[in-house]
């Protein structure tokens, strides 16, 4: 694998400091929180994971339906 030398400052090495698990690299914790999908991969992850029972569904489809039949309102000035 090839390896790249940074430089960052003492607050930078301090915020990976504090995200960094035991066992993990400096890589490790840049790589989970800004690159390779980060976030966004793990929220993907979990979605598909959840299930979601047909009653809260059904009430979901009847807010929706309620939201659509509403005015929608203006704020005043």
């Amino acid at each position: 694998m090839a390896v790249k030398t940074i430089t960052i400052d003492m607050a930078a090495y301090e915020a990976l400091a504090r995200r960094k698990q035991p066992g993990d690299s400096f890589s490790d914790v840049i790589k989970t929180h800004f690159g390779a999908g980060g976030r966004a991969k793990d929220l993907l992850a979990a979605a598909r994971k959840t299930r979601v029972d047909q009653t809260t569904l059904d009430r979901l489809d009847e807010m929706v339906a309620q939201r659509r039949r509403s005015r929608p309102r203006v704020p005043r000035l």
